[in-house]
């Protein structure tokens, strides 16, 4: 499982390659320097030859904003200013490449 990150805050993975045994947990974390309440989090996969594909987002405090997906969590890691997407028993399908984005909700416009 390969992670990969953008946004213009510093979301960073704190591993860029994560190796599993099938039907095991698998924890793919980022660390989050500024984490507002008001954050929301977006999180896609990507298979090879396919298009990214969305599979779940969540606010900052981790309360799920899309249908829950079977097999997938969230968790917020205030003190430690992680974020983590968790893969319950973990099966070849699951191999991709991982994505993560960010909507900031503090962020506004002004316009004179």
């Amino acid at each position: 499982v390969k992670q990969v990150y953008f946004s213009y805050e510093e979301l960073t993975p704190v591993k860029n390659d994560e190796y599993s045994l099938e039907g095991s947990t698998v924890t793919l974390s980022y660390s989050y320097p500024e984490l507002s309440t008001s954050d929301y989090f977006f999180w896609y996969r990507q298979h090879p030859g396919k298009q990214p594909q969305f599979i779940i987002s969540h606010s900052s405090t981790g309360r799920l904003i899309s249908d829950p997906v079977s097999g997938l969590s969230v968790t917020m890691r205030e003190d430690e200013k992680h974020l983590d997407l968790q893969i319950s028993s973990a099966a070849l399908t699951d191999s991709a490449v991982y994505y993560c984005a960010v909507r900031y909700g503090d962020v506004g416009l002004t316009v004179l």
